[in-house]
Parts: C-alpha cells; structure tokens; sequence
C-alpha cells in the first residue's frame, strides 16, 4: 500500500514567503531558507516551492532556495512557477529540486509536458491544475488564477496524465487559505480517473481536514500551508494524528 503524505507548501515572491486567501490579499510568513530547516527537522514528507511572481529575478531567487535547500535536507523537493521551457525545467532541476511543477505552460504549450517527461522521466513531472467552480462547473484557471480557461479539470488531468505527468496537483483557489476543508468531491473523482499519484492543495485547517481527505479519497498526499503557517501545528503532529486515524504514513526517523 502506498503511503500516504503530508506535504507543505511555500509559496514565494520577491524571495519571501506569503499566502494569501484564493490567491489574494498575500502577506509574508516568513523567510524559506528558515522554513526549509524547520520542515527538514521535523521530518516532513516533501516540500513544494511555488513561484507566484515568476520574473528573472524570483527565478534566480528560486534557484538559490533550492540550491541551499538540497544542501540541508534530505526530502524530495518539488519546485514551479514561470516553467517555460526545457531549459527552466534542467535549472531547477540542476539547482537540487526532484520534480517541477508545470501549471500555466501545461495550458498554454502542453507538448512540453511530453518532452520533459520524455528528457528527464516521468518522475521528474507534476502536472499543476489551478481551478475554482463557477456555479456547479469547476474551471481551470492560470497564470497565478488571474485568467480563466474552459478547461475542466478532470479532462485537463487526463490528458497531463496521457503526456507524460507522474503526479497531479489538484489546487482549489476558492478553498485557497479559507481553511474550512479540501475539496473532497473533486479529488475522488480525479484520483480515480487517473493512474498516477494525486496531491491536493487548498483547505487544510486542521488535522481531520487531512484525515478526511487521505482516508475519504484516494488522494495520495496532502499538501497544506495555512494549517503550518498560522497554527501550533507541525508535520510530525499531523503524521501521529493520520496514522492514529488508521492512515497508513511513513514512518519518523
């Protein structure tokens, strides 16, 4: 059985991190170097950094994190924002992180989706999907949730599935720093479409949000950063809570 994980996200601008509440109103939290060693020492299961402003100048800031990251941890790092090319994917990639995530370009150019997992492994992908619901209908927004597109985000996983994305993040703007819950409805019902681990993002607020998600669904992991920011909570807490709720997790060093 495969082990379910909890993963923090930091979202990065101007090399600071901040979150905001549906991907407005961001405030800063804090410096990343620091959160990497903490997160690092309390043995967290990945972590993400997101790019929000993806400039030439927060690209080289990105890089700089991630070189320093790798250099103190030893969990698998993620990392996107501003992937464009091929190009962008070997400098992150080089700079220490496991896995890029492609979200606005896995709109806008999806066949470099299928030349980044055919260069660098499907290992190496994650197929990013931002989305909020209009009405009953869920749609997939990009560049920072700033522009909408028709795309529903069921279809839209499939087919990053199909061109070669070893893993999905599923992120909720409308749900994004609210903290009343992740999107549970949805997630089922991507996670059981597509053959490849589903990581969900936006809504986490407390441990049993976690719980109902990787018990409820067939999400692989949790990713949360609110629940960590604003909270007296750690991943290793979160870990004991899981798996004293029956969740199969990875065992702490």
């Amino acid at each position: 059985m495969l082990k379910k994980r909890v993963i923090p996200v930091l979202l990065l601008r101007a090399g600071q991190m901040v979150k905001g509440v549906r991907f407005a109103d961001f405030r800063n939290t804090g410096n990343p170097k620091t959160a990497v060693r903490i997160y690092s020492a309390q043995d967290a299961d990945e972590l993400v950094f997101l790019d929000i402003q993806a400039s030439l100048q927060s690209r080289r800031v990105l890089v700089e994190i991630l070189r320093e990251a790798a250099k103190e941890c030893f969990m698998p790092l993620a990392a996107g924002g501003g992937i464009r090319t091929i190009n962008d994917v070997r400098e992150l990639l080089r700079a220490g992180a496991d896995k890029v995530v492609v979200t606005t370009t896995a709109v806008t150019n999806p066949q470099l989706l299928a030349e980044i997992s055919k260069k660098f492994g499907v290992q190496s992908l994650v197929g990013g999907i931002d989305y909020r619901y209009e009405g009953d209908l869920p749609k997939v927004w990009i560049r920072c949730g700033t522009e909408r597109t028709d795309l529903d985000p069921i279809e839209h996983a499939v087919r990053l599935a199909e061109l070669g994305a070893g893993e999905i993040f599923l992120n909720s703007i409308d749900r994004d720093g609210v903290m009343d819950g992740y999107d549970l409805a949805l997630a089922e019902k991507l996670a059981q479409l597509v053959s490849i681990p589903v990581i969900v993002c936006g809504g986490a607020g407390n441990f049993k949000h976690l719980a109902d998600l990787l018990k409820g669904t067939q999400a692989s992991g949790a990713a949360c950063s609110s629940i960590f920011h604003f909270g007296d909570n750690n991943p290793i807490r979160a870990r004991s809570y899981l798996r004293n709720n029956g969740i199969v997790c990875r065992n702490l060093k």
